[in-house]
């Protein structure tokens, strides 16, 4: 016998909102489980496939909203991939996903049936700096099309890419986004800077964008590189256009981020710019 919970509420034969003596509000998930539920009635916490908390009051309003506002299978079905994703990514997922990828799949679904497609600015970064969320996003729209009919467009799969990582960073996805306009502005200085025309699919570009990216992370949790005076006074002789470009491009990260950021970046930075000048 499981632990023992208070019903406050059924939202649909599979989703019910319990009472719990530690966290208060649980959102239990099971085929069920919420059928002929009423209010006051105790429920066995064994009784669900699923537990979860979301902890924020305003998200569960928002989670209990949206599944009374929706057809019960299609909640049912969008459970299962939130499952499904845990699975594949062998890590434990924010508890905002619930919420996050519920509504934006619900969504998507709409405005597919309706033929209305959202071009995705950053598909390619998306690809490449989370392949494995690109490949489980790739399946969960395989999944969809099997169900219910409906082809996504690759850049769709982006953005249910980005909700993965977003569940597994418990970032939202608005900093993702964030970062991703932050790295296209970079990637626009440097071509000005350059006066070069970067091709994506070279590995150079990926490995600019993996470097733009990791850099922010940096910056955010306030890590640094290692000092490196003898490097800095040979790249600043050797490579002065790129020495001064990643300067600026550094410069654009502060006010950006809002942050201060190491000057060793500026040193790795202008080595990543001169391999791309060399290939190109």
């Amino acid at each position: 016998m499981g632990k023992e919970l208070t019903v406050k509420k059924a939202l649909n034969n599979n989703v019910v909102i319990a009472k719990d003596p530690v966290l208060d509000e649980v959102v239990l998930i099971g085929k069920g489980i919420g059928f002929n539920r009423k209010k006051g009635d105790t429920i066995s916490l064994s009784d669900a496939e699923k537990t979860f908390a979301l902890i924020d009051k305003k998200e569960m309003e928002q989670y209990q909203t949206l599944i009374s506002h929706q057809d019960p299978a299609l909640i049912e079905f969008l459970n299962d991939i939130i499952f499904y994703i845990e699975s594949q990514m062998d890590h434990p997922l924010n508890e905002h996903i619930h919420v996050a990828l519920t509504d934006h799949l619900s969504f998507a679904i709409k405005r597919a049936d309706s033929k209305i497609q959202f071009n995705n600015p950053f598909l390619f970064e998306i690809k490449s700096l989370y392949p494995k969320e690109y490949q489980v996003a790739q399946e969960i729209v395989i999944k969809i099309n099997h169900k219910l009919g409906i082809q996504f467009s690759e850049g769709e799969t982006g953005f249910i890419a980005l909700h993965i990582h977003s569940a597994i960073t418990d970032r939202r996805v608005r900093d993702l986004n964030r970062h991703h306009r932050l790295i296209a502005l970079m990637v626009e200085l440097i071509e000005e800077n350059l006066g070069v025309k970067i091709n994506k699919g070279d590995v150079n570009y990926n490995r600019l964008l993996q470097h733009l990216h990791r850099a922010i992370d940096r910056i955010n949790q306030d890590s640094r590189l290692g000092k490196e005076d003898n490097l800095k006074k040979v790249l600043k002789m050797t490579y002065p256009t790129c020495y001064n470009l990643a300067w600026k491009l550094v410069k654009v990260m502060q006010k950006q981020l809002n942050k201060p950021v190491n000057e060793s970046e500026v040193l790795y930075l202008t080595i990543h710019l001169q391999r791309l000048t060399n290939k190109i």
